[in-house]
């Protein structure tokens, strides 16, 4: 499926991405959103449910017993088409190359042949109007499943994105960090992953709120308390010692898609002030 058309939301919608196979995570977000009464039809991920972590199939059952709509992230597209790798968008032979050869091969041998159907069908973009705003929600760039995209990369490529997409806002995942920037008069937003810390030396999680306001909508980042510890372990059991440890640490072990300006902030806590968009 290219797009799928949610139409018109209204009241507060969760956004999230990268579950990344960590099922306790994934598990403490459905909590959340349940204590927050937001229904699944006004739940969103940005795609890469299958990744660094120990429970990839448990993770993927848990996702579509939710009943969210899901964008398909290049981890999707690959295990979908049981491709030999992630299709993640990494330098031949760097060290995340290299590390997801161990994770991609552990995941592609667990998941099943109903998963990857379901997976191979997932819409590429997610359109809905909210707030008086178009909204367009994909994995990575516009043009391009496995484009890093972070906060310090090129306003004008971002803007020129958001003009081909011909929407207002862009809410996109893939890059692991959360952010959200105004761009002239339009908005590019991230809501970061709940599978992996934000390299800032916690082990929290991110998500995005968006809540509707007088004149536009407010978008919020919060950060997500999980059972970590115990996604150490299915992570550490499963061979994926790296990311086990990152788990904890809250740091990356590697840094290789992350621009100068992201690498020089590993380890410093992240803080995201709420943005506040209106109607021009």
């Amino acid at each position: 499926m290219d797009n799928l058309d949610l139409g018109k939301l209204d009241g507060q919608l969760l956004v999230f991405g990268g579950p990344y196979s960590n099922l306790a995570a994934t598990l403490a977000l459905r909590e959340k959103a349940l204590s927050l009464e937001i229904p699944p039809d006004r739940i969103i991920c940005t795609g890469d449910l299958v990744a660094y972590c120990g429970e990839p199939a448990e993770t993927i059952d848990l996702i579509r017993d939710w009943g969210i709509p899901v964008v398909m992230g290049n981890c999707e597209e690959s295990l979908g088409q049981d491709s030999d790798d992630c299709g993640c968008g990494f330098d031949e032979g760097s060290a995340c190359s290299v590390l997801s050869v161990t994770w991609y091969q552990y995941a592609n041998a667990l998941i099943n042949a109903g998963q990857r159907r379901w997976m191979a069908d997932l819409p590429r973009a997610i359109d809905f109007q909210y707030a008086g705003f178009d909204f367009k929600v994909i994995h990575a760039g516009v043009s391009s499943i496995n484009q890093f995209i972070f906060a310090s990369d090129s306003l004008a490529n971002k803007d020129d994105q958001i003009k081909e997409a011909g929407v207002d806002v862009i809410i996109g995942g893939h890059s692991g960090i959360p952010f959200g920037q105004k761009i002239d008069d339009y908005y590019w937003l991230n809501a970061g992953v709940i599978g992996m810390p934000a390299n800032d030396a916690s082990p929290e999680v991110w998500y995005m709120l968006l809540n509707p306001a007088e004149q536009g909508f407010t978008a919020t980042w919060h950060r997500l308390s999980y059972d970590y510890k115990q996604s150490r372990t299915t992570t550490y059991s499963a061979g994926m010692t790296e990311y086990a440890g990152a788990l904890v640490s809250g740091l990356w072990p590697s840094m290789d898609v992350l621009p100068d300006k992201e690498r020089q902030q590993r380890g410093v806590r992240l803080e995201i002030e709420p943005l506040n968009v209106l109607r021009v």
